[in-house]
């Protein structure tokens, strides 16, 4: 029998055997009959391995063929992302410029990864931002202030990641940029 296969049939007599049991009072501080409550069994502990799990269909794939699935998934994210989202497009574009300037400006590498890192950031918040407006979208495209909130939000994470970016670069760049204008000047 397979791992997969021992742990559905293990799940499934966990399931029948706790059908099987009545759970016991637990004693209620405000309560004065202390004396009809049953002390209550153990609890079982924390499963000590992925093999004490109950089967899940949905986490099916684990080892190099779940890491393949899982990147498989995230290029699709990234099709889907540059087809359907224009902000993402924009600051992929922002990014296609940034990162390659990153790798000739003459700065420190601390400096240069610093450079490279706010402009993932920004992408990467992006991406989140454009997740979180799918699933609102997807529960309900009615209008509801709880959904403006939470898109507003990540709208306003976008907007303190593109800040950090442009913090980032005015601080490292502005050095190499007045000594530059200096001896133009």
């Amino acid at each position: 029998m397979t791992r997969r296969a021992l742990a559905q049939e293990q799940a499934e007599s966990n399931t029948r055997a706790a059908a099987g049991r009545t759970q016991p009072r637990v004693a209620d501080p405000f309560d004065d009959d202390i004396e009809d409550v049953t002390d209550p069994s153990p609890q079982p502990g924390e499963p000590l391995s992925t093999d004490d799990l109950p089967f899940n269909p949905y986490k099916g794939n684990r080892g190099f063929t779940g890491a393949w699935h899982a990147m498989k998934n995230s290029l699709n994210g990234f099709r889907v992302a540059i087809r359907e989202e224009n902000a993402f497009r924009q600051e992929l574009t922002l990014a296609a410029i940034l990162l390659p300037c990153s790798v000739f400006v003459p700065v420190a590498p601390v400096e240069r990864v610093a450079l490279i890192a706010s402009v993932l950031l920004v992408l990467i918040v992006e991406l989140l931002n454009s997740s979180v407006e799918a699933a609102i979208d997807r529960i309900s495209l009615e209008r509801h202030e709880l959904s403006k909130r939470a898109k507003d939000f990540g709208s306003a994470a976008v907007m303190v990641a593109l800040g950090v970016c442009v913090v980032t670069w005015a601080l490292i760049l502005w050095p190499l940029a007045s000594a530059w204008l200096q001896r133009i000047l």
